[in-house]
Parts: C-alpha cells; structure tokens; sequence
C-alpha cells in the first residue's frame, strides 16, 4: 500500500517538475514548482522524516516560491504606449 502511495507520488512529482521547467509562462511554472515541492513534501512524510518535511514546507514552499513569485509581479513592467 506504501510503495503504490509512493509510486503515484512519485508520478506526480515527476510531472509538476516537468511542467515546472517546461512552461513558458513564469508564474504557471512557479505554481507548478510549489506543486513539486510540496510532492518531495509528501515522499519526506512517507518515509517517516516529518522533520524534513516541514522543514521543506516551511522553506522552499513557504519562503522560496513566495520570493518568486514577488520577482515576477515586481518585474513585469508594464507597457508604454509611445
């Protein structure tokens, strides 16, 4: 029963990161980079290291992807008509 919560995890994790680094468009990438985080979260928490599960909740996800997605907000200027 583990090891297919694993797996399917896994699949999913696999997918996220995919889509992370595959999209073109920044804060649909960031979104799927939280996603992906948060499946190496969930492995953490399946293999009994709760610890380092909340520590890569509270880090990446938390602190990590919000810097992220501020750059992105912060960053797109908006277009001036000449």
């Amino acid at each position: 029963m583990i090891e297919t919560v694993f797996l399917i995890v896994g699949i999913i994790g696999i997918v996220f990161g995919i889509w992370a680094v595959s999209d073109k468009n920044l804060l649909r990438a960031a979104f799927a980079l939280t996603f992906f985080l948060l499946s190496i979260a969930t492995l953490y928490v399946i293999l009994n290291a709760q610890f380092l599960a909340m520590v890569q909740i509270l880090v990446y996800v938390g602190a990590v992807i919000i810097l992220i997605l501020f750059t992105i907000m912060l960053t797109r200027g908006e277009e001036v008509e000449d």
